[in-house]
């Protein structure tokens, strides 16, 4: 019986469109170690620049990779967390991680 992979397959597009945008690896692996707030990601990552930041990050949330939490103190803080799809990819990530360690 033959399967029809194409849904499978847009899907599979789909993931590396979304994991292939520069950044958004290394945003998904710092956000692994916890929650961060927009300037801790900003010195973390200090090649990124906040332009490019704050679009990454929105286009995290948009995907539901990411929550963005409004802290009302003065001043306000908002604060980046993965949501559950996010660990989960961030895990999926780890593997490509140990290959690099190992092979670049």
């Amino acid at each position: 019986m033959k399967q029809d992979f194409k849904p499978l397959l847009a899907k599979v597009e789909h993931a590396y469109h979304i994991i292939g945008k520069k950044w958004v690896n290394l945003i998904i692996h710092v956000l692994m170690e916890g929650p961060k707030r927009f300037s801790e990601l900003h010195a973390i990552i200090p090649d990124l620049s906040k332009r490019m930041l704050n679009e990454r990050l929105k286009e995290l949330e948009e995907c539901g990779l990411l929550n963005r939490v409004v802290i009302p103190d003065r001043p306000v803080k908002t604060e980046y967390s993965l949501t559950e799809k996010g660990q989960e990819l961030g895990a999926a990530l780890c593997h490509v991680e140990v290959w690099a360690m190992k092979w670049l």
